[in-house]
This record gives structure tokens, sequence and C-alpha cells, in this order.
């Protein structure tokens, strides 16, 4: 069994980056404003907010659903942090050991997704982002999701993107915002309905 190299960070500060330019994984130097960059830098931006949900998770109930949970939101960080290196890869380079996103990862949000619903009451009406807490932040990560999606798409037009890691950045967005509803539910936090603003005459005859 091989084992696993130890990744060894000694300098935080390398200072090669003070002209605006930063390196892509294959050594290429790109500008930091670049699509590409953008792109990995807002799944990196997710990644962190997600980070913050557990650990305003982590004062809240551990086990069983909850615990369920945590599980999932750290297993969802470790594959974006693998999205990020290949966002960070040009498009025909290959590395040993590279990461990947595939077709086992976006059924295992699909099944997050189902498991969820089944606890929850069909919609009939918009909600607004709240409920709570972490369900606010939950609703706040899937706002930045789908930022990431939007910019990977654009990137797509441009420049080789896999399709799984697109489709990825989707149903992980929508498992956010089912993720939201659940932690409002178990933590008996009322979800807001949109209300939908009535026609001055509408109002006028309801008040006769």
């Amino acid at each position: 069994m091989k084992r696993r190299r130890s990744l060894r960070i000694t300098k935080v500060y390398t200072r090669t980056g003070d002209a605006g330019k930063t390196r892509l994984a294959g050594g290429q130097q790109v500008w930091k404003d670049e699509l590409r960059v953008e792109a990995y830098g807002t799944v990196d931006e997710l990644n962190a907010v997600i980070g913050v949900v557990r650990a305003f998770h982590a004062g809240a109930r551990r086990r069983g659903a909850a615990g369920t949970l945590d599980g999932e939101l750290r297993w969802i960080q470790n594959r974006l942090f693998d999205l990020g290196g290949l966002l960070a890869t040009v498009p025909g380079q290959v590395f040993p050991n590279m990461p990947r996103i595939g077709k086992p990862d976006v059924a295992r949000l699909e099944r997050a997704i189902d498991r969820c619903q089944s606890d929850l009451a069909p919609l009939k009406e918009f909600i607004l982002p709240g409920g709570g807490i972490v369900p606010s932040l939950l609703h706040q990560a899937r706002t930045i999701c789908r930022r990431a999606e939007r910019i990977c798409v654009r990137l797509s037009r441009q420049e080789a993107v896999d399709g799984l890691s697109l489709m990825f950045l989707n149903r992980l967005s929508d498992a956010l915002f089912v993720f939201a509803r659940w932690c409002a539910k178990i933590n008996r936090e009322p979800e807001v309905l949109w209300e939908r603003l009535r026609a001055k005459s509408d109002r006028g005859k309801r008040g006769h």
C-alpha cells in the first residue's frame, strides 16, 4: 500500500504575487483577475462559508440527523477543494493523484437532497432567506454556489471545463437550499414566506 505524501507548507507569503499575477497548478503565470482565477477563487469563497456553517452548526446537536448533516458538509468541503484544484489547472494537463469530480459525487448530492426532502412539506410559495443562523448561512452559501456556477459556465465558453464540475455545482446549490429548509425544521425555526405585493385595486376590494 502506497503511503500518502504529506503536504508541508513552510512559508505563507512568497512575494511572487505582488505584481498582480499568480500561478496556476502547472506553473503558468496569469493575471489575478482572469476568469479561471475568479472561478476557483469563488469556489474557495464558497468553501469558506460552508466552514462558517459548520462552526455554527457545531453548537447544535451533533447526534443523529444533525451529525449526518455535518458529515455531508465536511465531504462537500473536500470536494470543493478538489474542484478548486481542477479549475486551477489548464485544460489538457494531467498530474499524478490529480483530483476529479465524478458521477458518484453528483449522485451523493442527489441522495442527500432526497433524504432531506422526504422530511419537508412541499413549498406552496417562495421563501425568503432566513430561518435562523445556520439556515441563513446555508442560503448565503447557496447564492455563492450559484455565482460560482455562473462564472464556470462563462469560463466553459472560452476554455474546456468538465461538464461534471458544472453539474456538481448545480446540484450543490439545490442541496444547500434543501439543507437550509431542513435545518430550520429540525431547529423549529420558522421559514418566512415571500409576500406577494397586491395591486391597490385588490387591497381596496378586500377592505370593503
